[in-house]
């Protein structure tokens, strides 16, 4: 699979990939997260803003996510609920990551990305996203405590940091 700068020219394709993410969250039961969520606009300004990435796979998009890294990358994660972050060392955060139905290893791939840029990543998904808990569990991810996104609802917040080898 490979990882690519989004354009706007992936637009169109980059939503198809999320309104099939959105079908799979309610086939696991996930009920109420991304309704409405994220818009055309919020993946154009991700675009906008060179935060936007697409994964390829046989000359097809089958995935999407936003990677955020600077001095302060998620305002939302400066107040933790409930626990503490691993660290206050620089971060990248992955937000938006959409699979489609086409291949697996959508989310493994954007993670192996985000750590090919920055050693300490930060996420956090919805209370009912069983299946991406389980992944970031899966992978080495540790539960850190709840957050607040712009909308004032909570999300569940995991933390990894990969050491330089």
């Amino acid at each position: 699979m490979q990882i690519t700068a989004a354009t706007h020219q992936h637009l169109d394709s980059i939503m198809n990939v999320i309104e099939t993410a959105r079908q799979i969250m309610r086939e696991n039961g996930n009920m109420t997260q991304w309704v409405g969520y994220p818009s055309v606009e919020v993946i154009a300004e991700d675009i906008h803003l060179n935060q936007a990435f697409i994964c390829w796979q046989d000359g097809q998009i089958v995935g999407y996510f936003c990677l955020i890294t600077g001095s302060d990358p998620d305002p939302n994660y400066r107040v933790i609920e409930g626990g503490k972050w691993l660290d206050e060392k620089p971060y990248g955060v992955i937000h938006r990551l959409a699979s489609g139905r086409q291949v697996k290893g959508v989310a493994q791939a954007a993670f192996d990305y985000a750590f090919s840029i920055i050693d300490n990543v930060r996420v956090d998904t919805h209370h009912d996203n069983l299946p991406m808990q389980n992944f970031l569990r899966k992978n080495g991810f540790t539960y850190c405590g709840i957050i607040y996104v712009n909308d004032g609802t909570p999300r569940d917040a995991f933390q990894k940091r990969q050491e330089n080898t």
